[in-house]
Order: structure tokens, then sequence, then C-alpha cells
């Protein structure tokens, strides 16, 4: 194991995740139900053609996953997009490419305690909904605190309590569908759909619940052999993640097939579960539901909080605070308490803005690790020959367009707050860089 003086007495993140319990972390920081979190929303944008536009989400963020297994080979640490575009396009770039992924990691954990406080208050309307916020980030905190080993074990139990509701939401919601008309497939994909425009609308939307493949990417110096695992976890993730979605949004076009007899689009899949199964099944997707989010909330609360550790690791965050493990749990102890005290925002944040941000920061840093990918192998590396030029260049260019695209369909409102964020950014980079005048602070890690 080679070490390197700066760290040789530092302790290190534990190498205890193999790839089924990878693949599991990254299943549940998608949370398979998050589907009906904006299902009301993008069924009402693209018509009823949601599974089209869950199909154009999956198709570019396979190109975006594989771009991702590919940069993880080259740098099996911590730090995500961050570290990927820090040793390819350079400190600066590499630090806004990070700044942009906090975007939407710091507010993950933050919105999914603010939909946990939502759903639990409308069950138990006695306890007001902070005290459910409050008590959910306590605990999930307390668990990432403990370890990595403690979180997976926690999201690989909720992960199967969704998988239960979703086998009995299959097989109500097809046993309800057979008393609709069946539309022909192609009147399900196309039909007389709004156009091109709603349905990469709808795809910006949803490429939220794909965030799963990178917040495995993030777990590299906890996986045993990095550089097999977790390229495997992350093309598994996407894939089984993806066709997991559109299934389910067959299943619940079926089921309810009438997208503008919506009670309420936020709340659609109330709408959608009773008609497929009455009360019964509406309260189980309610305490399903419920139990996805803390899942989800593990999950991403430990992404989030491993990226801020790499970040501080390099001195680009304070480093006292950020680079810290704890000498006992090894887990980075005070990244993650600030990941739960900017959870706190769930008690006053709106739901709305929160999302538009998460997905402007996700397009962005997917956009530079597709560009780091060429980089890195076709440029760097001059690998240009046969099959390289498809895997390093063609390959990670389609990913960039796509993800281009699919940015370009945000609102307004995202371009606004998420330009307002970099901006942010460069200000602190000038700071922290002296007025660019010397590269952001690295601290070099040898991986084991």
């Amino acid at each position: 194991m080679s070490t390197v003086s700066q760290t040789t007495k530092s302790p290190r993140l534990k190498r205890v995740l193999g790839l089924p319990a990878t693949v599991l972390f990254g299943l549940a920081y998608m949370l398979p139900l998050t589907v009906f979190t904006t299902y009301g929303i993008v069924n009402q944008i693209t018509e009823g053609h949601i599974v089209t536009s869950y199909l154009v989400t999956l198709v570019a963020m396979l190109f975006t996953a594989a771009s991702y297994a590919r940069m993880v080979k080259a740098f099996p640490m911590a730090g995500s997009a961050y570290t990927y575009t820090r040793k390819t396009l350079g400190g600066n770039v590499g630090f806004l490419g990070g700044w942009a992924l906090l975007l939407d990691y710091l507010l993950m954990p933050m919105i999914t305690y603010l939909v946990i406080g939502i759903y639990m208050h409308a069950s138990f309307p006695a306890v007001p909904q902070p005290v459910w916020i409050v008590l959910s980030l306590v605990i999930v905190t307390a668990l990432n605190v403990a370890g990595i080993k403690m979180v997976s074990k926690a999201s690989s139990v909720l992960l199967v309590f969704q998988t239960v509701f979703l086998l009995v939401f299959a097989a109500m919601g097809i046993r309800a569908a057979t008393n609709n008309p069946m539309p022909s497939i192609v009147d399900m994909m196309i039909g007389q759909g709004p156009g091109t425009t709603a349905i990469f609308a709808g795809s910006a939307i949803l490429c939220l619940s794909f965030l799963g493949f990178d917040a495995v990417s993030s777990l590299a110096e906890e996986t045993i052999d990095p550089k097999k695992v977790i390229p495997k976890a992350i093309i598994l993730v996407t894939l089984l993640g993806g066709v997991l979605f559109v299934i389910i949004s067959v299943i619940a076009n079926l089921a309810f097939p009438d997208w503008s007899a919506y009670t309420s689009v936020d709340s659609a899949a109330l709408d959608v579960t009773h008609a497929a199964g009455g009360a019964f099944l509406e309260a189980f997707f309610t305490a399903a539901y419920i139990a996805g989010c803390f899942g989800a909330v593990l999950a991403s609360q430990t992404t989030v909080s491993r990226i801020l550790y790499s970040m501080g690791r390099d001195g680009v965050l304070p480093r006292r605070v950020f680079g810290y493990l704890h000498p006992k749990f090894r887990t980075p102890v005070y990244s993650t308490l600030a990941v739960g005290a900017i959870g706190l925002l769930a008690l006053v944040i709106d739901l709305t803005l929160a999302s538009s941000l998460i997905s402007f920061g996700a397009l962005s840093a997917f956009t530079l690790v597709n560009i780091a990918v060429i980089k890195h192998y076709y440029i760097d590396q001059k690998r240009r020959s046969g099959l390289d030029a498809v895997r390093y260049l063609a390959a990670p260019a389609i990913g960039v367009i796509l993800c281009l695209w699919l940015w370009s369909s945000l609102s307004m409102s995202a371009f606004v707050v998420g330009f307002t964020w970099l901006a942010i950014g460069m200000v602190y980079l000038a700071v922290l860089t002296r007025g660019f005048r010397k590269a952001p602070p690295e601290l070099p890690v040898a991986d084991d």
C-alpha cells in the first residue's frame, strides 16, 4: 500500500462495501418511489407521455453514467464530479464543478426532510411538522456519524420495504388496468403528444431521479476494489433504476389513464394508488414512501458529507472542519453535522425553488464529467484508435449534448438562482486563490 507523507498518520475512510451493498446504496439514494414525487407534474407537462420522458432521460443518463464509470477507474477517490474535473480540467474548473454539485447534494437531504415532515404531519396532525423534520434529521445524522456500514444496512432494509410495496402496486395496478380501455404502445409513447419541447422539459425534471449513480461514485474510498466494483455499480444502478421508473410509470398510466383528472398534480400518486387498490394501497403507499424517504436521506446525507470531506481534505474548504475524520468511526463527522445543519432549512425553504436548484446543479456537473472523459482519455492519454474513439470521444460528446439539451429545458427561475450560486462560488474561488494568481490548494492522496 502506497502512502503520502501528509496523510500517513491520518485516519482513512473504511473500505467495507462490495458490489451488492454499493448497488443497494445507489438504488436507495435514487428512491424507487421517487417516480411518484413528480409523476403528476411531468405527466401533465407531457400530456400523459411521462413514459417517453423517462426513456429520454434514461438514455441521457446512461451516457453520463458511462463517463462516471470511466473516470472512477482513473481516479478511485471520494469527491465524485469534483475530483474528476479537478484532476483533468484543473483546480479552478474542478472547484466550480464541485460547487455546482454541492447545489443539488446540499439540498437533496433538506428536501427529503421536508417531504417526511409533510407526510408525517398529514398522518399525525397532532404533531407539528417541524417536530418530524427535526426528529428525522437527528436520527439520520446520528446513523451517518456511526459509519457507512450502518447506513448501508439501514438503507437496504428500507429498500426492501419499498420493493414489497412496488410488487403489490404492480399486481393491483395491472388488475385495475384491465377495467380500463387499453391504449396502444404508440399512443402511450407518442400519440397526440405536445411535442419534443414538452417531452424534454419533462425529462429535465426527471433527471433528479437518477442522482443515485453519482452518489455511488462518491463511495470509491469506502468500497473494496473500487476500480472494478464502482463502474459496475454505476451502470447497474442507472439501468435498474431507469427500467423500474419506466415500468412504474406504465402501470400508473394504465391504472389511472386520465392525466387531466388529478385532484392535485402534486399528489397525483394518491389518485393513482387509490384507483389501483383503494384506501389500503393509498395507506400502504404513504408508509412505503416515508420509509423510502428515510433510505434516500440516509444515502444523500452520506454522499454530500463525503464530497465536503474531499474538498476539505484538498484545502478548498477549511481542512480542520471538513477534512477531519473521526478517529473511532472514521467518518467525516463535522461534514456530516454541517449537512444536518443545512437540512434545518427544510423548516423555512420553498420546495419548488429547491427542486429547480437541484436540476441546475446536477446537469451542470454531469456535463463537466462527460467533458473530463474526453480531456483525460482522448486528449491527454491520446487513446484515439478503434473503439477508444467511441468510448472516449463519441460517447461522452453525446452525453454532453444530451445534458445541455435537458439543461436548456429548465425554467428561468432555475437559471437565475443557479447562476447566482455559481457567481458566489466564483467570488469565493477568487478569494481562495488571491484573485486567481495561484491554484486552489490540493492535498495529494494515494489510493490504497
